[in-house]
């Protein structure tokens, strides 16, 4: 039976014409499957958002060539011009375009329109592109310039306060503590974090309070509804990583027993830890996770009650730092992180990591 993809794209030119790359996001049954990015030299903005169309296509083809495609993009030029109602007079663009429709077949892919709100991640990725791929000066303090702005700008920024769950039996022990089947409950020290963090939680000024559904940040949300009086979302896509067969087994029980598999964890954030999920597959998942958070509650204060691998992997992804990050990180029981994400353009900046100062 054939797959069905859903493919969101974009792209941008720093100058239109200027330094241009693209972004696409491919999708199957709402789980991110490709993430696409890459600069293709000076162009305009129509030209780098084609590109972005054209991979976008080409790696849902080489997925499966009989799969039916639902194209989302924000540009009305190229939905438009995709689906044949408006005329392609630019000679770059046409031939974009006939690399598009001979990609895939013209017949399993339909376009639409969408805000750009819902095309933040492709956008990003576009974004993500130009900065990586021009690693120069100008480029660099291009950044700067625009991070400054933006942290000067009016626009009001959705704040995310990631509040780590309080200890478990697990913790001191430093045991792998991940989506298992063992799911332990607050010790008596961590309940008595999880009131300390709630009455700091109650000063936040928090519209949203957003939960993973296992016990221990169960528990710690439910300290903190009771000083904030916020309705507790439940959210699996905060949940912590998996870490398979490692789940409950100490770090140094693990490194004894398995060292070769211990070692590829440690030296790859592609390797997934006794069968369950790598940091990269948690990345992508938490990527998605903050993108819906914006998308729906732009400009809002929101407490996330999560796992110390998501605040980490949250973190990294504010800064556009190394996968490997994640290795320099800790965020420790019933501490607090923040970033700020600009909704109109995604931009995100870390506000403070392992705050713990109301444990004290």
């Amino acid at each position: 039976m054939a797959r069905h993809f859903r493919i969101t794209a974009d792209g941008g030119s720093r100058g239109n014409p200027g330094p241009a790359g693209y972004g696409a996001v491919v999708t199957e049954n709402g789980k991110i499957i490709a993430e696409l990015f890459d600069v293709i030299g000076i162009a305009t903005n129509n030209v780098a958002e084609y590109n972005g169309l054209l991979a976008g296509l080409l790696h849902a083809h080489q997925l499966d060539a009989q799969a039916t495609i639902e194209v989302a993009m924000d540009s009305k030029l190229v939905v438009e011009q995709m689906s044949g109602r408006w005329q392609i007079k630019h000679a770059d663009m046409r031939d974009l375009a006939k690399q598009c429709r001979a990609a895939h077949d013209p017949s399993l892919v339909s376009y639409s329109w969408i805000p750009r709100d819902e095309n933040s991640h492709a956008d990003r990725l576009a974004n993500k592109a130009l900065d990586g791929g021009s690693a120069g000066e100008k480029n660099l303090v291009f950044q700067q310039n625009f991070l400054t702005d933006r942290l000067r700008s009016s626009e009001v920024p959705t704040f995310i306060y990631f509040i780590r769950h309080g200890e478990t039996v697990l913790t001191p022990q430093r045991k792998f503590s991940g989506t298992g089947s063992l799911d332990p409950e607050l010790m008596e020290d961590g309940l008595k974090q999880a009131e300390l963090v709630a009455h700091e939680a109650a000063k936040l000024g928090a519209e949203i309070l957003i939960a993973s559904p296992l016990k221990r940040t169960r528990q710690t949300a439910e300290a903190i509804a009771k000083t904030t009086g916020l309705e507790i979302i439940f959210d699996e896509a905060w949940f912590e990583l998996s870490f398979g067969t490692w789940d409950g087994k100490a770090i140094e029980e693990v490194r004894e027993n398995e060292p070769e598999q211990y070692q590829a964890w440690l030296n790859s954030t592609g390797y997934a830890p006794g069968g369950g999920e790598s940091y990269d597959e948690a990345s992508i998942r938490i990527e998605a996770a903050l993108e819906r958070l914006v998308a729906e509650y732009p400009g809002k204060k929101i407490i996330v009650v999560t796992h110390n691998g998501v605040i980490k992997l949250a973190a990294k992804l504010a800064v556009g730092a190394p996968a490997d990050a994640v290795f320099h990180m800790d965020a420790t029981p019933c501490s607090i992180s923040s970033i700020s994400i600009w909704p109109s353009d995604g931009l995100r900046a870390l506000r403070s990591f392992n705050e713990r100062g109301h444990l004290r």
